[in-house]
């Protein structure tokens, strides 16, 4: 019996398991008003698009969440900016913006002599978390969580209804840019945990299988919270018996969650159809 409580023994352990809760929560509401606004790849699109702004930081010697936040700034900015004036749709301004960054990114690395590894870029180094990491990502997770607990109905009706929305007096652009900063904050929150890679997982997963499990939003939230806090702890736990990395493993967890929670969708649909 002993050896199951054997992992929380460790300070890294202890630290890497409240890391993982901290960012689980801000990208699981996050991933709810993603899911229904369709802007899956927007999470994809600034999560790698934020890999120039980490080098660049580096180069200049000023903080990674500074570069990394500016870049995921400039990248949405640029997809709005260009979907706005072009015939071309938004997810293929998006296809191109994120990929163009992310390859900018490589290239700096390739040419930059930095001690900064680059596994623990794309994939975090979650059993390496600091006190310092674990305050930033709880600051940054409570400035999310307060704008969309004051906000949310109003996200809600932007998802749903970007019209009636607008004519209801909201600011509806402002709310859209709002959302944009508050998923760039998110994604440099998960970057020590998770890394540029495993983040776009948190901010899908959870609202994916959520929405599959309910049809009203604050269940829906209830939901995607309770699967990403679970998935983030039974991810780390494992990690550590099986000898994998922690990131993956959350992703592993949450994945296979989402597929009960399908093929539930699809027993149930059948049962109805009887």
């Amino acid at each position: 019996m002993s050896i199951l409580f054997e992992p929380l023994q460790w300070v890294f352990m202890q630290n890497a398991l409240l890391i993982a809760v901290i960012v689980a929560i801000p990208t699981a509401l996050l991933s709810c008003f993603l899911v229904l606004r369709g802007w899956s790849l927007m999470g994809d699109a600034i999560s790698h698009a934020v890999l120039p702004g980490i080098i660049i930081a580096y180069v200049t010697q000023i903080p990674l969440i500074i570069g990394a936040f500016g870049a995921g700034l400039v990248c949405s900015g640029l997809i709005g900016t260009i979907a706005d004036r072009c015939r071309v749709k938004y997810d293929t301004v998006m296809g191109v913006v994120f990929s163009g960054m992310f390859a900018l990114g490589m290239v700096l690395y390739v040419k930059v002599d930095s001690d900064v590894h680059l596994d623990h870029i794309l994939f975090g180094n979650i059993m390496a978390v600091t006190k310092a990491d674990l305050w930033q990502s709880a600051a940054i997770a409570s400035i999310v969580m307060g704008f969309i607990s004051i906000k949310w109905r109003d996200l809600l009706l932007l998802s749903f209804d970007p019209a009636q929305a607008k004519v209801s007096g909201l600011a509806t652009r402002v709310l859209h840019y709002a959302l944009l900063i508050m998923l760039s904050l998110s994604i440099v929150a998960t970057l020590k945990a998770a890394g540029i890679i495993m983040a776009i997982a948190l901010l899908i997963a959870p609202g994916a299988t959520a929405f599959l499990c309910t049809k009203r939003f604050v269940p829906m939230m209830q939901i995607a919270v309770t699967v990403t806090v679970f998935s983030a702890l039974a991810g780390v736990y494992l990690s550590y018996f099986l000898d994998s990395a922690p990131a993956p493993t959350i992703v592993v967890v949450l994945s296979l969650i989402f597929k009960v929670a399908f093929w539930r969708r699809v027993l149930h649909s059948r049962i109805q159809r009887l």
